[in-house]
């Protein structure tokens, strides 16, 4: 008897029209991240339909045993895994144990933990996450008396929880002076889903370089996507489309890179003498791309390293910490022409 495939949260995105995120965020029930009620119910049809069947379990409030993850080497594409990297080195350097726990995004199982948590010696809980993001964190304030710190997400309505986040209107307004530094004028974005707070701030960031440069932003240069190969490649297709195309694509990220690379190869549109392009995030697949990719390295690294610190050192300031990246510049921006 044949074995029926697997429904993944990428098999929903793909047919639900947004990202693996925005399907983790839904089906973990998550209400820190503001999500339209259309979207949701939308993910949730599409999970029915396609016969999802790891519906998120209701944790039990009651103490339960806990079980230590200990991963000799953690690999991973997404550049956020730098962050849990330099922050274990340096609570090592600080002679404590860093313990991660992936909670899922499921806001009463990580309630659960920071109970446990404060039945054992800890110096402070770090909340993180993987993706930029504006979030509720009063229910995690109000159930422990242990310090807290924000990694990679901040709470505008809890002024006194310290934040460490990457700086992405810095890096994108860096990102697009480079692009305008080559001698182009029309710079498009391909961007990713307007909910993330990463992606409001990349794009706030792209437009204001282009208005101090004297130039005004056009909407048919600003193409959304959920964060998909395919979606980048149709995004591409479209800005090619347009009567005067632009010299230069800034994608939100090196995977939508990849699908513009995709786009522009299909449609014989070679990089970077015809069209400059840039990605975001510096992923380590930046430097293989042909030609290698302009990119922007995130310093996620120094930024899980100074959160263990400020736990460490028992401050107490109100710490609101943003850093702005790395220009990477290789061939596809045309510098080396």
């Amino acid at each position: 008897m044949k074995r029926k495939n697997k429904v993944t949260m990428n098999d929903i995105a793909r047919a639900a029209g947004v990202s693996q995120a925005t399907v983790s965020l839904v089906l973990n029930q998550s209400r820190n991240i503001k999500l339209s009620d259309e979207t949701r119910q939308r993910v949730i049809a599409v999970a029915g339909e396609l016969g999802y069947d790891r519906l998120p379990a209701i944790h039990s409030p009651r103490n339960q045993e806990e079980i230590a993850l200990l991963i000799s080497s953690l690999q991973s594409f997404d550049p956020f895994v730098d962050a849990i990297t330099q922050a274990r080195e340096a609570a090592w350097r600080n002679e404590v144990l860093l313990t991660v726990y992936d909670y899922g995004d499921d806001s009463e199982l990580a309630l659960n933990i920071i109970r446990q948590l404060e039945k054992r010696n800890c110096v402070g809980i770090i909340l993180a996450s993987p993706v930029t993001c504006v979030a509720d964190m009063s229910a995690f304030q109000d159930c422990t008396t242990l310090p807290l710190v924000l990694l990679n997400q901040r709470d505008p309505d809890s002024p006194l929880l310290p934040s460490f986040v990457p700086d992405d209107y810095a890096n994108a307004f860096q990102m697009t002076r480079h692009l305008l530094s080559q001698g182009v004028t029309r710079i498009a974005h391909i961007t990713g889903e307007s909910w993330m707070e990463a992606t409001r701030q990349r794009l706030a960031g792209y437009q204001a370089a282009l208005i101090q440069a004297g130039i005004e932003p056009k909407a048919e240069w600003v193409q959304q996507t959920n964060w998909q190969f395919n979606e980048s490649y149709q995004a591409t297709v479209t800005l090619l489309a347009l009567d005067e195309r632009p010299e230069a694509i800034f994608c939100a990220s090196d995977w939508l890179a990849i699908g513009c690379y995709q786009a522009l190869s299909t449609h014989g549109v070679s990089i970077p003498q015809q069209m400059r392009v840039a990605g975001y995030d510096d992923q380590k697949i930046s430097e293989q791309m042909t030609p290698p990719l302009t990119s922007i390295q995130l310093p996620y690294g120094e930024l899980g390293r100074l959160a263990v610190e400020y736990l460490c050192n028992a401050e107490d300031a109100a710490t609101h910490l943003t850093l702005a990246g790395r220009l990477k510049v290789r061939l596809s921006s045309g510098a080396n022409l």
